[in-house]
């Protein structure tokens, strides 16, 4: 058995989307699985299928005739994108069984579409996918097969960033506070990616202002597979809605996740026992949106540094 996989593009659905990878290798021992999808995503899944092959933005049709031709024909395929181009990366696999969730356009190139319910956490939204194809599944814990590193003394993690947009991100003079005061119980690893190194900076700028030298700051620094180390060993992480969250999740590091424009319950940690969510209810949100439409942002600017630090006491 042959197998084709489309991950999701962005780097915390990929993660969202090892359950149902579990799964596929349960269901199918001995099959041959192939994954495909964007390069952050081909690198947090190191260690599943039988080969991984990113694939470009960039002239979307030869990447598809591409990938086609290294892979060889498939028994099934699966996407966990909606575009058309996803859909004709499904055709060219010469797969009799061709299954995705079914929009107007790339449901002209499958076999079979499937409809989840709305509002189910997205983990469970990619499983009615596998399930189409091999019936009753299992709702695993997310996975990561990376090893953890080992901190030598209690370590916390800040996430500042969120890569959608700044409607996610909650502000780094408040990161800094909560810092502050945990800053006698924890060293402090402060991460971001190569787009959110003036945010990580500013929080560096802040600390060192106010006497705060026990943290480091490894903003631009990492890669996929050292962030997923050095996230998975972490004692607490504090975190924006985010792949880096996610991450957290997979390694069952106690977290406490901020939420503005999201929707918490959809997009939250998966099966995480010491998880805490910060969000508002307010009338605006869950947006959606990159950035406020209404410019006030009150979703993430009435969550204070106080009510964050209470929420870690919760779990830790």
């Amino acid at each position: 058995m042959r197998i084709l996989v489309e991950t999701p593009t962005w780097l915390g659905d990929t993660v969202m989307l090892t359950p149902s990878l579990l799964n596929l290798e349960k269901s199918f021992p001995r099959s041959e699985i192939y994954i495909v999808g964007s390069p952050v995503a081909m690198q947090i899944l190191e260690g599943f299928g039988k080969k991984r092959i990113s694939i470009g933005r960039k002239n979307r049709f030869g990447e598809i005739r591409r990938v086609s031709r290294e892979i060889g024909k498939v028994d099934i395929s699966l996407s966990f994108r909606t575009s058309p181009f996803s859909g004709m990366l499904q055709l060219f696999s010469g797969a009799k069984e061709r299954v995705a969730i079914g929009k107007p356009l790339n449901s002209l190139f499958l076999t079979k579409s499937v409809k989840p319910e709305k509002h189910l956490h997205q983990v469970e939204k990619y499983l009615e996918i596998v399930k189409s194809v091999i019936g009753e599944v299992e709702k695993f814990p997310q996975k990561l097969r990376f090893e953890k590193k080992l901190y030598k003394k209690p370590t916390l993690g800040i996430n500042a960033g969120a890569t959608y947009g700044s409607a996610k991100r909650w502000y780094p003079k408040k990161f800094a506070e909560v810092i502050a005061n945990l800053s006698d119980k924890y060293e402090t690893v402060l991460f971001g990616g190569k787009g959110e190194i003036d945010i990580v900076s500013e929080i560096e700028n802040l600390l060192i202002r106010n006497g705060i030298t026990n943290f480091i700051n490894l903003a631009g620094k990492t890669s996929v597979s050292e962030l997923a180390e050095l996230i998975g060993g972490l004692d607490l992480f504090i975190t924006n809605d985010s792949g880096p969250m996610h991450i957290a999740g997979a390694f069952g590091v106690p977290t406490v996740s901020i939420f503005g424009s999201t929707n918490h319950i959809e997009t939250n940690q998966w099966k995480n026992e010491k998880s805490e969510i910060v969000r508002k209810n307010l009338e605006c949100s869950p947006c959606m949106k990159r950035e406020c439409p209404l410019k006030h942002h009150d979703c993430m600017k009435s969550i204070s540094a106080d009510e964050v630090v209470q929420n870690v006491f919760n779990i830790t």
